[in-house]
């Protein structure tokens, strides 16, 4: 199966603060599975490093208040076209991103709190079909019985 990755997953420094968040149970999946590495942040045309945005309803912010919910959505489309094009059943999204996140979300106050809601990348994805995780259950797509130890930097 082909598996569409947050790149920052996998090791490439591509978050808003140059870095990267590499994990043992999203590299497992190569074992088995076809990894497709994406920044929808980047698609979307954003630089890296990036001042930190956050989701508010359907609009995404940064901390200095810029609203860069365009790059947001032009980047969710083209991982969603890379996604079908490559034909991609799943997709291992970074938690609690204003695009990846899947499922609990930065609440847009900067204050480290989390709301239900997906990153606009994810909820596209989901809804086109997808099946979207994020990296704590990477685990079940590579069908593993129990969580791999993940690998924290």
């Amino acid at each position: 199966m082909r598996i569409l990755v947050s790149m920052c997953l996998l090791g490439v420094p591509c978050r808003y603060d140059g870095k990267s968040r590499p994990d043992a149970a999203v590299t497992a999946l190569s074992a088995a599975h076809e990894l497709v590495p994406v920044c929808p942040e980047q698609l979307g045309g954003l630089p890296t490093p990036r001042t930190p945005a956050e989701r508010r309803g359907a609009r995404v912010v940064t901390r200095d208040g810029r609203d860069v919910t365009q790059a947001y959505l032009d980047g969710a489309q083209r991982a969603l076209d890379l996604a079908r094009t490559l034909g991609c059943e799943a997709a291992v999204l970074k938690e609690r991103s204003p695009s990846c996140g899947c499922g609990r979300i930065y609440d847009g106050t900067f204050s480290g709190a989390l709301t239900d809601g997906d990153g606009v990348t994810a909820g596209l994805l989901a809804r086109a079909g997808l099946r979207v995780v994020g990296e704590s259950d990477a685990w079940r797509l590579a069908g593993l019985q129990e969580p791999v130890r993940r690998d924290q930097p």
